[in-house]
């Protein structure tokens, strides 16, 4: 079998979420010393998977998923095309794309696609085609504020969908300043956080990286951790919450970060005791993920790896001929996991009218899904009452479940994190060949 026919079974290639996909935020830097160890440099991986989740179901909910399979009736649509003659409902969108460090460029892709699908097969918002008016930044703060302005001085424009954005992210929040609600799948952004009209609707990276610690002590039994992570802004900040997860849980915790142009990973897993350590939580970037693998195997460790989902990637899988046996936490469905309705559902429809060669691309997955619910939200209020407020109401009030993610949501849960809607996270052992088994249930952040 081929790398790519095995990536095919796969579908899962992630940013947060997803689910993102999640790993991609942050302000906070992390590295330098904690507990016993301090940051290094180095380079490694791993093909050891973890042990199975056991008595699983009795740590997490073991819900498969949100359940939704029908989704002209989740968006509340009416099956036919839109009528061109109607005026447009026109939704803002902003994604980082087009720079060096593309985070989630098929967000946009997956979020055209949902426009294609309600304008063809689902009669628009009330019979009114959907209109999609993007903005996108690259390389630089400021282009968050031209994107805002954009959005902002557009008074066709109501609401604004938000795809990756870390380059931006601030000055993107601070122009629009709550004045339109802003709606994410998984939020990555420094300036996403404090946003009160903001609505994260798969989680952000502190939120959804909580439950790795949670996994590692309720279904792994684990006492002692071995936390390592390249040292860049956005995955030190979801680095950081496993981290202030396993020290509420009373677990011993070692964490290392290593520059992210290290190759030789050796040194950070051991300064981490990875050799000695209950289980290695890691939070790499694909390049990270392959160096991390080949580490490990080299060490001969046979610890127990859990990892954020950005190992998930076909890059990872043409280097190491498949993705690591690992255990990876998502905060949504799995593209590519047959237990998983709403996953068979996406996989048909991506194969009809999509890119199957992105069916599995979180990204592409998680901007789709998440105009799904922005579209059940402006059919509920009709075309002729959409405005900035009734949107609100409609995402204030929105209790799940999400289409793609958790059963349950609830946005503005935490005070210090309002724009946060989602904080559990779903667990699958990978067992190689395209193999995916869901592990522990879903698991939230210790309190």
């Amino acid at each position: 079998m081929q790398v790519s026919d095995l990536w095919a079974a796969a579908r899962a290639r992630t940013a947060i979420t997803a689910a993102v996909l999640v790993a991609a935020l942050g302000v906070f830097a992390s590295c330098g010393d904690d507990d016993d160890d301090s940051g290094s440099s180095g380079g490694g991986g791993s093909n050891q998977s973890t042990q199975s989740g056991g008595d699983a179901a009795k740590s997490g909910d073991t819900t498969v998923s949100s359940g939704v399979t029908d989704y002209l009736k989740y968006v509340g649509g009416k099956a036919g095309a839109a009528d061109s003659s109607q005026t447009p409902i026109v939704i803002g969108w902003v994604n980082q794309q087009g720079g060096p460090t593309d985070v989630g460029p098929w967000a946009t892709d997956g979020a055209k696609l949902a426009v294609k699908w309600l304008n063809e097969q689902a009669g628009g918002i009330g019979g009114h085609p959907v209109e999609l008016r993007t903005c996108f930044t690259s390389t630089s703060e400021e282009q968050g504020q031209t994107c805002g302005q954009k959005m902002v001085n557009d008074k066709d424009i109501h609401v604004i969908g938000v795809g990756a954005v870390a380059i931006g992210s601030q000055s993107l929040n601070a122009t629009v300043d709550e004045q339109k609600p802003m709606v994410f799948g998984v939020s990555i952004g420094p300036g996403d956080i404090k946003n009160k009209n903001g609505y994260a609707l798969f989680g952000n990276g502190v939120s959804v990286s909580g439950p790795f610690a949670t996994y590692a002590k309720e279904v792994l039994k684990a006492k002692s951790v071995a936390i390592v992570w390249p040292e860049l802004p956005g995955i030190n900040t979801a680095s950081n919450a496993i981290i202030d997860g396993a020290k509420k849980l009373g677990l011993e915790v070692k964490r290392v970060s290593w520059n992210p142009n290290a190759t030789d990973l050796v040194g950070p897993l051991t300064a981490a005791g990875a050799q000695t350590a209950d289980v290695i939580i890691t939070n790499p970037d694909p390049k990270g993920c392959v160096n991390l693998y080949k580490a490990i195997d080299q060490m001969g460790i046979d610890t127990p790896v859990l990892s954020e989902p950005l190992c998930l990637n076909s890059q990872v899988a043409k280097a190491l001929g498949d993705i690591p046996k690992w255990t990876y936490g998502i905060a949504s469905s799995l593209a590519g996991d047959p237990s998983d309705p709403t996953a068979v559902v996406w996989d048909k429809l991506a194969k009809e009218i999509g890119d199957p060669e992105k069916a599995g691309e979180p990204w592409y997955v998680v901007g789709f899904h998440q105009m799904l619910t922005v579209f059940q939200w402006l059919n509920k209020i009709g075309p002729d009452n959409i405005s900035e407020q009734t949107i609100a109401e409609q995402a204030k009030a929105f209790k799940g479940p999400q289409v793609w993610g958790a059963p349950q949501i609830e946005c503005g849960k935490y005070p210090e994190m309002p724009s946060v809607c989602n904080d559990q996270t779903k667990f699958f052992n990978y067992e190689g060949k395209g193999k995916f088994v869901a592990a522990g249930g879903w698991q939230r952040s210790p309190e």
